[in-house]
């Protein structure tokens, strides 16, 4: 093993995954780092300080103010400074929901808040807790704020049930952080390249007031906006109607009906990376009118008629050397429906997601996706926030962008 010679706080919160821990801090001993463990005082009902303390070879810290402790108040800030890395691990509901609120009660909090170096939180609890929308919005809200999640793996809980949930084995969390310190920031290899994305639902207008739509609520285009924009692409959003906020730097094009958005996307058709992540609508009724339906007893018909397919026309037409992505969200026959669409659009790649499995989808922080590519390869993701799923999937395209 490669000597690295590291300083890590390592942050333990009380999680039964925090088992594992002493592993996990014999793989930084033996690789050379400098381990400084701070723990919750609920950590300590799994595994104790003295455990820690041995095989670190340094105190074990708990308290914001510890006793006989040099400097103890200022412990935190000297300890923020010092480290290349912060790790939390495991890293509880409770403990990521102290983070995201900026809560200081113990030294782990107060180093997390101090931190000058990046920190990787590294989540650990029961299925249903993590996919709960309160948990998802608080690491959302972290990923945003700068700190790195590493996700659970999927398998037996504690609880005796089976999902997501787990704490990744130590190895992998040495490789996580190897590859955080390696590459703190995105690489810029999408500069001087155009990025169109398009987002969120259509409206498609039966009368003034009524309207036919879907539940997207374009978090997933706009967190791939903000994915290009960090690689360094100029990025134009198209985006059908939602409550997010444009990300930073990103060129914003608001639209409400399916032909609205054709429009709007074959003006910056040229753009060199195409991901098309919008929930367009297949059918408009074809005679909206002009005011307002009043209620009756008789049964109301509609008749509807096709919209334009946006994603079809883009590969019908699609520029030399351009990357055209598209997403394909299934409730049936998900990954047949999506290699067929792959081939039928002539696309690049296109990323599917199953409508019936829990934490993906329309509505939640989190998505499931598996990635089928032009040249046959597939590449499934777990479970993970938007954010960093977005992150993910652009660093692939734009690798394959830059070799083209």
């Amino acid at each position: 093993m490669t000597n690295t010679n590291r300083k890590i706080v390592l942050g333990v919160s009380g999680g039964i995954a925090a088992y594992k821990i002493a592993e996990l801090v014999r793989l930084f001993k033996k690789a050379g780092d400098e381990i400084q463990v701070t723990m919750t005082t609920e950590a300590a009902r799994f595994v104790t300080p003295l455990t820690l303390g041995t095989l670190s070879e340094r105190p074990v810290l708990t308290q914001i103010f510890p006793e006989q402790v040099e400097g103890s108040w200022t412990k935190h800030v000297e300890l923020g400074m010092w480290a290349d890395i912060v790790v939390v691990a495991p890293a509880t509901a409770n403990t990521i929901a102290k983070l995201a609120g900026g809560l200081c009660d113990s030294m782990l909090l107060a180093v997390a808040l101090s931190a000058r170096c990046p920190v990787l939180i590294c989540p650990a609890m029961d299925h249903d807790m993590y996919l709960h929308p309160v948990t998802r919005k608080n690491l959302s809200g972290l990923e945003e704020s700068g700190y790195h999640v590493l996700p659970p793996e999927h398998g037996e809980l504690a609880s005796g049930l089976v999902g997501w949930g787990r704490l990744p084995e130590p190895a992998a969390i040495v490789t996580c952080i190897d590859k955080v310190l390696a590459d703190p920031k995105p690489e810029k290899d999408l500069a001087e390249k155009l990025v169109l994305v398009t987002a969120g639902p259509t409206r498609e207008m039966i009368d003034p007031v009524r309207f036919v739509s879907n539940h997207s609520t374009g978090t997933m285009g706009f967190a791939l906006a903000a994915a290009a924009v960090e690689r360094g692409a100029t990025v134009t959003l198209v985006s059908g109607p939602t409550s997010l906020a444009t990300p930073r730097a990103v060129d914003r094009i608001n639209v409400s009906s399916a032909a609205e958005m054709a429009e709007a996307v074959a003006r910056n058709a040229s753009a060199d990376l195409v991901i098309m992540a919008a929930a367009v609508a297949d059918f408009r009724p074809a005679h909206p009118v002009d005011s307002k339906i009043k209620k009756s007893d008789e049964p109301l018909t509609i008749r509807f008629e096709r919209t334009t397919d946006i994603l079809a026309s883009l590969g019908a037409s699609k520029i030399s050397g351009q990357i055209l992505v598209g997403f394909a969200m299934e409730t049936e026959n998900a990954e047949q429906n999506a290699r067929r669409k792959l081939v039928e659009k002539n696309l690049d790649w296109i990323v599917m997601n199953d409508l019936r499995e829990p934490g993906a989808g329309f509505g939640p922080d989190t998505n499931r996706v598996t990635l089928f590519g032009a040249d046959e390869s597939v590449e499934s993701f777990p479970i993970q926030s938007k954010s960093s799923l977005a992150k993910q999937l652009v660093a692939r395209f734009a690798r394959a962008l830059t070799r083209t």
